[in-house]
């Protein structure tokens, strides 16, 4: 009797040490989550990166659990070209939306081609919950009850955002019972706080070597520290709502910023200062998957690839009529090569074009003959106001007076190995000869492979678009010959 007793006593403990090791191997197996916290304007001065001016130890936990990845270039360096292009799998001069803030209204109708679904909506399809607490400001016409199956609401945001302190997401994901996709915007680098927890000297700060040292200037690049502490806690926060809801294991946390900081050399410019932003993913339940191609990834990523890689994650097919790839796949390749674009930025009518290798740098200026600093939205901050004060008082050296020069050389190369900061131009120089020809014809191809439409004027539609948002702020020729054509006296298109 009492080795039946003993018997049934161990099979009782077998089979529920069976049942707990089904439920972990479920767990495991289980479609994951998905989130991306998705920064504004903001540079890769974190801890993680290995700078220690601000704590930043949410970010960096991270990045220590999961994968940092050190060249990250995005497709452009603002803010709806970038997100244009990430959310379709595609690159923003292909679809036509590489100009920002465009197809805003309805007599431009920007759509995607027919049946090109965007990455929530793929999600969508496979059986998630999708959701974007923040701005979107995608440059298509788009129906955001298509993208996104749950709705923050009911306060309306900035270009098509949701916001409202209604929805509780980690309580509302924890009942659902459903993987999902979410992204929660961040306002990282546009962050205005008076007191922040955390003060930076100001004297403390080293500018690189292209700005002149203007009181403004400093405090802004200091200002841009205490944002990135005030993002941690951010993070901090949201780390915090997954684990107190049972998410956080299953959950593949993205962290990324859209574009770098607002400065005027860094924002809108295909700079790495503008262009290359941190990225770091980190997943609980598979951090040892994640790590399969290296904890430190030093090749270089397209930030395009992120929807890719987020689809491939969850064992999402990528649909053939995107481009975006998956940086996780066992037979991923490390990118020789990474395109950038600089469109009309508002009322700003511009065209550059880049090429970042590993070593080098290249960029083509279309339109040479107009100044870096054409007029422009930070026109009237304070900061830009004393910065060119200070220009014309003959304050700035060579270098400092690169950016403030009335013309812009047509192509320009940087030896990113010995010049980081992009300031001597090499593409005059004899013994660069074949590099600058080598670089040049991969945009070149690029160009015709892909079929650039920035390489066509804006349309008229399109300048109309301009005028009607921005009225007489445009002063560009596209606008003003707009204006001569349609015998316009006034400050919008009709």
């Amino acid at each position: 009797m009492r080795i039946g007793i003993v018997i049934i006593l161990l099979l009782f403990m077998a089979g529920c040490q069976a049942t707990e090791e089904d439920k972990v191997s479920k767990e495991i197996t289980k479609q994951p989550n998905i989130l991306w916290i998705y920064v504004e304007d903001m540079n890769d001065w974190m801890g993680a990166y290995g700078d220690k001016t601000v704590p930043t130890p949410n970010i960096d936990q991270l990045a220590s659990q999961g994968v940092r990845f050190d060249k990250v270039i995005m497709p452009a360096a603002v803010c709806s070209a970038v997100r244009s292009a990430i959310i379709s799998g595609e690159m923003q001069t292909t679809l036509g939306f590489h100009n920002h803030r465009s197809g805003r209204f309805d007599y431009n109708p920007i759509t995607l081609p027919q049946g090109h679904k965007t990455v929530p909506e793929l999600f969508r399809d496979n059986g998630y919950e999708t959701f974007n607490i923040g701005k979107d400001d995608y440059n298509f016409h788009y129906d955001r009850s298509q993208l996104y199956s749950l709705h923050p609401g009911p306060v309306a945001g900035h270009q098509g955002a949701k916001n409202g302190p209604d929805f509780d997401w980690g309580k509302t994901l924890a009942q659902s019972g459903k993987p999902f996709f979410g992204q929660i915007q961040l306002r990282g680098g546009k962050y205005k706080v008076k007191n922040p927890p955390v003060k930076v000297d100001r004297a403390s700060v080293t500018l690189p070597p292209y700005y002149n040292d203007q009181p403004l200037t400093r405090d802004a690049w200091a200002r841009h520290y205490e944002n990135i502490h005030l993002t941690d806690l951010d993070v901090g926060e949201i780390v915090k709502e997954l684990k107190d809801n049972n998410l956080l294991e299953n959950t593949i946390v993205f962290f990324f910023t859209d574009h770098g900081m607002g400065l005027l050399r860094h924002k809108q410019f295909l700079y790495d200062g503008g262009l290359q932003v941190p990225l770091v993913i980190s997943w609980m339940n598979g951090n040892d998957k994640l790590r399969e191609l290296g904890a430190e990834r030093k090749e270089l990523i397209r930030g395009l690839d992120i929807g890719g890689s987020s689809l491939g994650l969850a064992g999402i097919d990528i649909p053939a009529y995107m481009t975006t790839e998956n940086f996780f796949a066992a037979d991923y390749q490390a990118k020789p090569w990474v395109i950038s674009a600089r469109d009309r930025c508002d009322y700003t009518f511009e065209k550059m074009r880049s090429v970042r290798t590993d070593r080098f740098k290249y960029i083509r200026n279309y339109f040479p003959e107009r100044p870096y600093m054409q007029a422009q939205y930070r026109d009237k901050w304070p900061l830009v106001k004393e910065y060119k004060k200070a220009f014309a008082a003959g304050e700035f050296n060579e270098i400092e007076a690169q950016l403030m020069a009335e013309r812009k050389p047509a192509e320009e190369l940087y030896d990113l190995d010995n010049d980081p900061h992009e300031v001597n131009n090499l593409a005059g120089i004899a013994a660069y000869k074949i590099q600058l020809t080598k670089m040049r014809g991969v945009l070149n191809n690029w160009v015709a492979e892909t079929g650039d439409k920035g390489q066509l004027p804006e349309s008229d539609v399109g300048i109309r678009e301009v005028l009607d948002f921005y009225h007489d702020k445009c002063q560009s020729p596209e606008c003003q010959s707009y204006r001569t054509r349609h015998q316009l006296s006034g400050n919008k298109s009709d």
